[in-house]
């Protein structure tokens, strides 16, 4: 049995915060049923490429991994009518549209409480339900950027940069969903109320501006781009490699940059004096040092020294990096329609002693439990393909 056994969670969310959020929940045991119309289209749930023979795409084969699908028309009375049905049965739901969109439906948390007074009830958008800009749309762009964050990321003479992960959809916005679901389920155990859960985007990547953020707030100088410790403004830093690599730098701490200065052959600044006194001296003889060896060789070098230094891998070199697989983040997943067939994917990062997460299948096409719930509910063939259509 998984952690969260018996929690049943109606997905009504798209693209990745959402379906993130509830593919955790769902490795740890939540039953998740993902609430879809057949014309609406989602950019990751398309994302080429499709896996042959599955009916999916790789991206959606992982996010709706352990869970179920259906098609519901939520633009007829009916359909609606099917989610109160469900709702009796499903006591969490999660929803990505706009402000007011689930209201117009009849499927805000008012009305789905009079029918499930122990709902919880998780609304995820950009800019939350209040504020100028509630109605507004957005990306993982316009979080990291209205946030304040993007002020100081990235280089002086170049600006901001992209990094290919979605920041504030994963770290922030599926992580504080699933803190709050859960956070909610708690206080249901204890109390037996149900409750409405606010998550914004935008709220969660404003305190990811950390100890600068808060320094500024208490009355230091803003930020500035690589002029911070953790922005480039100290040795914490990517160094290029003769061969075009990369090393990431974390020797913050003076043990760590004695292990450092001893690897890349400066032993009489060990004593950290110099990086005090001339900070940008030993950064720019480091950064020279490093183009002498290539990317490996320095990670051969300090493989033995307790310097915080590790190359920076691709994602080919990361899926057969031994920690990587001894910690089992790419796990091989059943694909539900294709015989004797799995897929390599990104697993679960929480590790339980007791009941580990577990991948019981890949996601399955969109819609394809929706004659077998449906019918549960007591609805006929023709009812269904009225539903669904």
């Amino acid at each position: 049995m998984g952690a969260l056994n018996g929690l049943k969670i109606l997905d009504f969310s798209t693209l990745l915060p959402g379906p993130y959020a509830t593919l955790m929940l769902a490795d740890l045991g939540a039953e998740v049923l993902r609430v879809t119309g057949p014309s609406q289209y989602d950019l990751v749930t398309h994302w080429p490429p499709e896996i042959e023979g599955s009916g999916t795409t790789a991206a959606a084969a992982w996010l709706g991994r352990n869970k179920k699908t259906i098609y519901l028309n939520l633009k007829k009375p009916a359909g609606i009518e099917a989610v109160h049905r469900l709702i009796a049965d499903y006591d969490i739901v999660i929803e990505q549209f706009r402000p007011g969109v689930m209201k117009k439906l009849g499927l805000d948390y008012e009305t789905l409480r009079q029918i499930n007074p122990r709902l919880i009830y998780c609304s995820l958008t950009g800019y939350g339900q209040t504020g100028p800009l509630a109605q507004r749309a957005g990306h993982d762009i316009n979080y990291l950027s209205r946030s304040g964050n993007m002020a100081q990321a990235g280089r002086a003479a170049t600006g901001p940069v992209l990094t290919d992960m979605q920041i504030a959809d994963v770290a922030v916005g599926a992580m504080n969903s699933v803190v709050g679901i859960l956070a909610a389920v708690q206080h249901r155990h204890t109390t037996g109320e149900g409750q409405y859960i606010d998550i914004a985007m935008l709220d969660g990547m404003v305190p990811f501006s950390t100890m600068d953020g808060a320094c500024f707030l208490a009355g230091a100088h803003a930020p500035q781009r690589e002029g911070e410790l953790l922005n480039g403004g100290g040795i914490y830093d990517f160094y290029e490699t003769k061969d075009g690599g990369y090393l990431s730098v974390g020797s913050l701490e003076p043990k760590f940059f004695v292990a450092l200065m001893q690897g890349a052959g400066f032993p009489e600044w060990a004593d950290g004096t110099i990086f005090k006194t001339d900070p940008d001296k030993v950064k720019k003889a480091l950064r020279e040092r490093l183009l002498t060896k290539t990317r490996d060789e320095w990670a051969e070098i300090f493989k033995s020294l307790d310097a915080c230094v590790e190359p920076v891998l691709s994602m080919e070199e990361m899926r057969e990096d031994a920690q990587v697989n001894q910690r089992g983040m790419v796990p091989q997943v059943t694909l539900p329609l294709c015989e004797n067939k799995t897929v390599q994917q990104l697993g679960c990062p929480i590790k339980l002693s007791a009941c580990p997460p577990e991948y019981r299948h890949a996601g399955y096409p969109d819609g394809y439990h929706t004659k077998e719930i449906l019918a549960e509910l007591g609805y006929s063939e023709a009812e269904i393909a009225e539903l669904s259509t």
